[in-house]
């Protein structure tokens, strides 16, 4: 029997990224996968977002991300036409990765943050973080694997793994199980956590292929997203390398029957605006279902679930494996914090009280989002392919509804930035209302339980860049006495920083509003105020899990 501090089952992008950043904690952890070393994933995530890349920042890898993926000139526009051939309705103007700091017109600019989002497709985004992992010293990848018979107990778990080539089991202990095993997830099982939710919203064929003319084909400029808008098909075009391999949504129209009843070829050029002279090579399909499910559970004694073990939904505004991410940037330093030594097991219990409630939230964008466009595909007019102005009015009418609808999910600074924990036992909340947000828009805010606004420093730096790995104190009055605070936090072994910060900083970051911040390691607003609480030690505990949990519940409910 092998031990192991935390086993990791699936090492897709957010059993990945958890590893490292519980490595770079301080952390061991073994990765069991199914798929051999370097073998290549599915296409399916096509976007970083920007909370994603600012993690990817923090660990080192932002700028081996953003250098991926398709050429650096090639325009992140989505495009709508009648079909990828045909005439374009409307288009949402994205930076290519060349312009990505500079850009400033457009819905996508502008963002907060030091790493905008960043359009790479999984296949060069999973190789890039394998290949971190696997540098770790303090990370075991295991191959060819999966896990089997996982028996969870009060503080260890247990689970075999059989090897895929010799059909040999051998059975793995650990302290704390994770899975990021996907929809399937043998986990959450093991927990007894069922998904709960819209089992169906709409059903797609995806088919990643290979066709090097079909970038001359088009009438329009190049698109990393084309999106087709006709009366036959409605599908989705990204382009992958930029050259010649592309990803083809075909959005199955209601009253088809079964996938296999549908012809994937006539599909494909329907969507394209090809003949049947036009050739193409299939790579690889998969027919799926767009779902909203969310787990009754996230966790059950030492065992949690993430990414989709613990949540599918629709893939709008690329949220899916971003979502994943965040559940697993929440565990992580939960997990840390206690095998580290300077927070209690029950730390732990906010891992649940803080995700869940965003996680159900999250899905409830996407899935209205998807309504709207589901409602918007059932609707073209015949006319749309007609020359003439009748046409022309037409494709105006269609093409500014796409873009009201769908710039949303492609400029999602909401999504990224505007979520909170709102039910946290280990926040200290002061009563005030957090601002709202939509899918596009928010308020940054300093009020408990929100996103640490960025802001850039004086010397030009990011303020994410100064702040430290765990918990930070941003001063923005260098005259307020906060050694109370550093002696409690000492005293108790927990890692803090106090960065002092400008007036003109501050408010640039929409800060203004507290001469204290403590930020959480996740960049998250644990407490604000003026001055240090009374008793700073009941501060301490508090965010560390310390605190009493019936006090910690009358706070939040407050």
């Amino acid at each position: 029997m092998t031990e192991s501090d935390v086993l990791i089952i699936g090492a897709g992008p957010v059993g990945l990224t958890l590893a490292i950043d519980l490595a770079w904690r301080g952390v061991d952890v073994t990765v069991v996968e199914m798929r051999a070393r370097a073998a290549p994933p599915e296409p399916k995530c096509n976007h970083v977002a920007a909370r994603t890349m600012e993690i990817f920042r923090r660990l080192g890898l932002a700028e081996k991300v953003r250098n991926a993926g398709l050429p650096a000139d090639y325009p992140h526009d989505i495009s709508y036409r009648t079909s990828f051939a045909g005439m374009e309705l409307t288009r949402i103007p994205i930076p290519c990765r060349r312009d990505r700091f500079t850009a400033k017109g457009g819905p996508d600019c502008n963002w907060p943050t030091p790493e905008p989002p960043h359009r790479i497709n999984q296949i060069f985004l999973e190789p890039i973080l394998f290949e971190h992992a696997e540098e770790r010293p303090r990370i075991r990848i295991i191959n060819r694997s999966c896990a089997e018979d996982v028996v969870v107990e009060g503080s260890s778990a247990s689970v075999g793994l059989r090897d895929l080539d010799t059909g040999t089991v051998r059975r793995v202990s650990c302290r704390f199980l994770i899975g990021c095993d996907g929809a399937r997830s043998v986990v959450r099982k093991a927990i007894g956590a069922e998904l709960n939710g819209d089992a169906i919203i709409q059903r797609v064929q995806s088919t990643f292929i290979r066709a090097p003319g079909l970038i001359d084909r088009q009438q329009h400029a190049s698109a990393w997203g084309t999106g087709a808008i006709n009366p036959r098909r409605s599908g989705m075009v990204y382009a992958i390398d930029g050259r010649e391999r592309w990803l083809v949504h075909n959005y199955m129209n209601a009253g088809e029957g079964d996938f296999d009843s549908v012809d994937r070829d006539a599909c494909i050029r329907t969507i394209l605006g090809v003949g049947a002279d036009f050739e193409y090579e299939v790579i690889s399909k998969e027919d799926w279902f767009g779902r909203r499910l969310i787990a009754n559970r996230f966790r059950k004694a030492c065992a949690f679930i993430a990414g989709d073990a613990a949540h599918i939904w629709v893939p709008y505004a690329g949220y899916g494996m971003n979502a994943g991410i965040a559940d697993a940037m929440n565990l992580s330093w939960l997990l840390a914090a206690h095998l580290n030594g300077w927070a209690p097991r029950a730390i732990l219990d906010a891992y649940e009280a803080e995700r869940w409630p965003i996680t159900s939230q999250v899905s409830r964008f996407a899935m209205s989002h998807a309504e709207a466009e589901i409602r918007r595909r059932g609707a073209v007019p015949d006319e749309i392919e007609e020359m003439g102005s009748r046409g022309e009015r037409v494709r105006q009418e269609v093409g500014r509804l796409a873009y009201e609808i769908n710039v949303r999910q492609y400029a999602c600074a909401g999504l990224n930035f505007g979520t909170y924990y709102d039910r946290s036992p280990i926040i200290a909340y002061d009563g005030s209302e957090h601002p709202p947000y939509t899918m596009d828009s928010y308020t940054p805010s300093t009020v408990p339980g929100c996103r640490t606004p960025h802001l850039w420093c004086e010397d030009g730096g990011s303020l994410y860049d100064a702040m430290g790995p765990e918990f930070t104190l941003l001063r923005f009055d260098s005259a307020l006495k906060v050694s109370a605070l550093q002696t409690a936090a000492c005293n108790t072994g927990v890692p803090l920083r106090v960065l002092d910060v400008g007036l003109r900083e501050a408010c640039q970051g929409a800060c203004c509003d507290g001469g204290l911040v403590l930020s959480r390691p996740d960049q998250h607003v644990a407490w604000r105020g003026n001055c240090l609480p009374e008793n700073p030690s009941g501060l301490i505990d508090r965010v560390r899990g310390a605190a009493d949990p019936r006090l910690a519940a009358n706070d939040a409910a407050g």
